[in-house]
């Protein structure tokens, strides 16, 4: 612990410089993993608020249920943005930790701009505040996803992303509880004092951790040593060895996947302030269940087997909230978020899957994918205008999911895909030295990086 605050780590970092980031054990790589994990603790309470308040604003602002998902529109249209303009950029010019700091940055100011917002009673103004805290998110998502998929030993690849995941599933039960409790417990409909107490709460908190991570020492995995992790693999990747990144089609897959699956994923029935909420708070409490079972079953199954399992799941369930009606239908989708729960972090770890160099360029690409959210919402929103009910609407969700589906079926089946899907699993890298070699010089330079000397316990 000490040495992970002691000399924090610099904001910039060369590319093109192997500093053993990817070669570090277990123990090595907790620090920085659980600090990156608070990030998604975070983007999950942001989100689990985010349905709420979208409700809420129907009625205070009386505004449409198509005009409301605005809401969703401003923050998940941020997320192409972000990530393939000033986020990609800052991510491959300066370093993770840089862009971590960017994004926390960019949450805080969008998150104290909820308070002018609520003042003039705007809904363009929440919109254009949602859609600042969209880009700060944005921007953590493109650092955080990649960085947690490959700062450790590889053969635990999706467990660590989809672990951390579930800790954001964590929040997005928190996000719907707090505002069952506290935005709309003894709260007029036409009151948005709460909203901005809450928010200014977030923005105070956001920027101290925006500090710690200034003081930290990250671990920077650059370019180069994702190229020499996928070298010294042993020849797996042959399916996307020496492709430029154009040609890198489980990438551009992946990405339509994504697109599909946050888009569908995105879409959810309306009901009252109190009972949204606590609909919300049951439906991410299976989120969080599924992501936690699903993250022990990679221990002992292929991850692209477990990821074929849980999104058959989510089509089976989709189709069958169609048609179904009240609790029937609440139940159908409570069992779709659940199993939804693996599907964003596996889509995205299998998608970046022998990269190498391109890893950093890839991840930018999946994480703008995420339009779908924005894109998908208002079209269920007309849908359900037209019908006046939201459920023969969700058929909408359905035909997204049903084409995303293409993926994992892919992975699986296509075995040159399905190759380089099981990628690092049987790599020795990170286990104290089995597989790696570190010269002197390079000892040194991770013992000054405070990462300790390969080979450590």
């Amino acid at each position: 612990m000490g040495k992970f605050f002691r000399k924090r780590s610099a904001l910039r970092a060369r590319d093109d410089q192997v500093t053993n980031a990817t070669d570090l054990t277990l123990k090595q790589s907790l620090l920085p993993l659980a600090l990156v994990t608070i990030l998604f603790f975070l983007w999950g309470f942001a989100y689990g608020l985010l349905d709420v308040l979208n409700k809420h604003f129907q009625n205070t602002l009386n505004i449409s249920r198509s005009r409301s998902s605005g809401l969703q529109a401003a923050y998940f249209g941020a997320y192409p943005i972000a990530s393939l303009t000033y986020a990609g950029i800052v991510l491959r010019k300066f370093s993770y930790k840089a862009t971590f700091m960017l994004g926390l940055t960019l949450y805080g100011i969008g998150a104290l701009l909820f308070w002018p917002a609520a003042l003039k009673r705007s809904f363009g103004g929440f919109c254009g505040a949602t859609f600042i805290i969209g880009s700060g998110l944005g921007t953590l998502e493109t650092a955080a996803n990649p960085y947690l998929a490959v700062c450790g030993p590889p053969k635990y690849s999706e467990m660590r992303l989809n672990f951390a995941q579930a800790v954001q599933a964590i929040g997005t039960v928190v996000g719907p509880v707090l505002a069952s409790h506290v935005f709309f417990k003894n709260v007029h409909d036409n009151s948005l004092q709460s909203v901005q107490w809450v928010y200014l709460g977030i923005a105070i908190f956001v920027f101290i951790l925006a500090g710690v991570f200034y003081i930290a020492n990250i671990p920077e995995v650059t370019d180069a040593d994702m190229e020499r992790q996928m070298e010294l693999a042993g020849g797996v990747f042959t399916a996307a060895e020496g492709k430029p990144l154009k040609s890198q089609y489980h990438l551009w897959w992946a990405a339509a996947a994504q697109f599909g699956y946050v888009g569908g994923q995105e879409t959810r029935p309306g009901t009252t302030n109190a009972q949204g909420a606590n609909f919300l708070a049951a439906a991410q409490g299976c989120f969080a269940a599924g992501r936690f079972l699903g993250t022990f079953f990679m221990k002992f199954f292929k991850p692209r087997w477990v990821f074929l399992a849980f999104f058959t799941g989510v089509v089976i369930f989709q189709a069958v909230a169609v048609s179904a009606r009240k609790d029937a239908g609440l139940a159908s989708l409570n069992l779709v978020l659940f199993f939804e729960s693996i599907c964003f972090p596996t889509i995205f770890t299998l998608g970046i899957r022998g990269l190498g160099k391109y890893t950093k360029t890839g991840s930018t690409v999946i994480v703008g994918a995420i339009i779908g959210g924005a894109v998908i919402p208002p079209i269920l929103g007309a849908a359900a205008d037209h019908f006046n009910n939201t459920g023969p609407a969700m058929f909408v969700p359905l035909v997204f999911f049903v084409l995303a589906y293409s993926f994992p079926i892919a992975v699986n089946f296509y075995k040159p895909l399905a190759q380089l899907m099981d990628g690092f699993l049987e790599s020795k890298a990170g286990e104290g030295g089995k597989e790696f070699n570190v010269d002197e010089a390079e000892a040194a330079e991770m013992e000054d990086m405070g990462i300790g000397k390969k080979g450590d316990a």
